[in-house]
Parts: structure tokens; sequence; C-alpha cells
């Protein structure tokens, strides 16, 4: 099974992606927990460069092909080898981030987007995808709270984030069977257990 986390910055999705990891290991399961960028040496190494620095370092299309580079390397070399083996893969952000982020909110063509991810991954989407909601500016105050130097995004002005909270929920109401949408004022705990009841229809 491959389940993926989305969401605007500071949403908590990170956490909450843990914290399936944990439900699943406790139950039995084989996981692996992952992130995009990153998750293997290179595409951590292309993370260091997407998100670090100013926003306006680099242009939408070069930004995009960088995810889709990372991602292939995270793909062919972590994400399809745990799926053939069996094994439940988390992923904090997927292919859906770059359609919002760079397509949606930056302009870069959709259709180049999902034919080079379709390329990657022989068509291959996640079985179930979480979309943590939660209004633009509390989800930038709390990333900008914590010691990170990951904050060329949340740099972006207010408006940007707005479009990236509206296109995910877009992108949700178009995929209503792929994504459940859980609200992020929820406490922590709330909203863990909503995840951990309905990952449990799955497995």
């Amino acid at each position: 099974m491959f389940i993926t986390f989305e969401g605007g910055e500071g949403t908590g999705k990170s956490t909450q992606a843990k914290l399936l990891h944990d439900f699943f290991v406790e139950d039995g399961f084989d996981v692996v927990l992952t992130r995009e960028p990153g998750g293997t040496p290179l595409a951590e190494e292309i993370r260091k460069v997407l998100l670090t620095g100013e926003p306006g370092k680099m242009d939408a299309m070069t930004e995009a092909l960088m995810y889709l580079t990372a991602r292939a390397d995270h793909w062919a070399r972590k994400i399809k080898p745990a799926l053939d083996a069996g094994k439940i893969v988390i992923c904090d952000r997927f292919h859906d981030s770059s359609l919002v982020y760079q397509g949606i909110c930056k302009g870069v063509d959709i259709g180049l987007l999902n034919v080079i991810y379709n390329g990657i991954t022989h068509g291959q989407v996640p079985d179930r995808t979480y979309l943590i909601d939660l209004a633009s500016e509390i989800g930038i105050t709390r990333s900008l709270s914590r010691e990170n130097s990951e904050t060329r995004f949340e740099k972006m002005n207010l408006e940007f984030h707005e479009k990236v909270r509206n296109a995910f929920l877009e992108l949700a109401h178009q995929y209503p069977d792929r994504y459940l949408i859980l609200d992020g004022t929820l406490s922590v705990r709330e909203i863990q257990k909503k995840i951990e009841e309905d990952a449990r229809k799955f497995v």
C-alpha cells in the first residue's frame, strides 16, 4: 500500500506521517516512511537546493524539473522496491505537490508534469492521500516558528499560499476516492485517530 500526505506549509503532515508509520509498525506491518523532496541520498541533496535560499532563485520550470529528478531517483531506488516487496510506503508529499505548487500555482504545464511522472512511475498513483487543510496564515506561522533552514517556500507571500490551499482542495474534490480531507485545526491526537480509523480499512 502506498500512502501520501499533502497540504500547505505547517499543516502537520510530517507529524501525522510519522504517527501513522508508528501505528502500522505496532500492528506488525513492514513500513517505509519517506519524504519528498528527499528519501535517497541524491534526492536529499536536491532537497537542500529546492528548499533553502530565496523564493526567486530559480524559475518555475527549473524548479519543477528538479522535483521530478528527485522523484525519479526516489521512486526507482526506494518507493518501488519497497512496494514490490509488499511493504507499506508512507510518503510526506508526492506528485500532487508538484501539480499544485509548480503546475496550478506557478503555471508549469500540468500535462508535461504528468507525462514525465507517468514515465517515472508507469502511471502508478498512491492508494490513499491524506490532505490536512489549514488556514494558510496559521500554517506559515507554525512553520516559521520552528528552527529550520528550509524556508524558501514559507517566504512566498500569503496570496501564493492561499492559492496552494485552494488548489489542494480542488485536487481532493477531483479525486474523492483517493483523498481524505482532514481539518488541520483539530488536535494532533484527533487528526491521528481519524487517520488510523480510515487506514484500518485498507490493510
